[in-house]
């Protein structure tokens, strides 16, 4: 579901031509569109799409080999806490990019959700419930506009 939303921002950034959207659809993840998101020009945002995605192809098919061939040498993967890596560097490449308050908030707020609700839902549903953070925090950062410019409003709420 992410990935869709990932889609709309990076096809609107790369603007590639159309023969080469399906192809690229294939690199659209967490990773190539924290890279491509953080340049500041078209041009840097295709270099940057570009080499992570082809980084993260033949890196990570190259490691599932190894993985396949030799995970036996790992012994117990729970004692290493792989499990905290994954969410560990998303954490790592969306915190530079939380710069105002809304934004902090809806990351807040989507933790509490996601978290909060981790024991009581199926697997995967918390994270789709965590999503809403985002609407729910333009509905009150605009209803909180709204009063302000009413001019019957509290001087507080100004």
């Amino acid at each position: 579901m992410r990935n869709a939303f990932y889609g709309l921002r990076l096809s609107q950034l790369l603007a590639l031509p159309r023969a080469l959207r399906p192809f690229a659809a294939q690199w659209v993840i967490d990773e190539t569109t924290a890279v491509t998101v953080a340049q500041p020009d078209r041009r840097s945002a295709r270099l940057g799409f570009t080499v992570t995605g082809l980084s993260l192809y033949v890196l990570w098919n190259l490691t599932t080999l190894l993985g396949a061939l030799g995970a036996q040498a790992l012994g117990d993967t729970d004692a290493w806490g792989l499990d905290a890596a994954g969410p560990a560097v998303f954490l790592a490449l969306l915190a530079p990019m939380l710069t105002t308050f809304t934004e902090r908030a809806v990351a807040a707020l989507a933790v509490v959700l996601g978290l909060g609700l981790l024991p009581v839902l199926p697997a995967g549903a918390p994270v789709l419930v965590a999503a809403l953070a985002a609407p729910l925090a333009l509905l009150v950062q605009g209803l909180r506009a709204r009063s302000a410019q009413r001019p019957d409003a509290p001087e507080e709420d100004r």
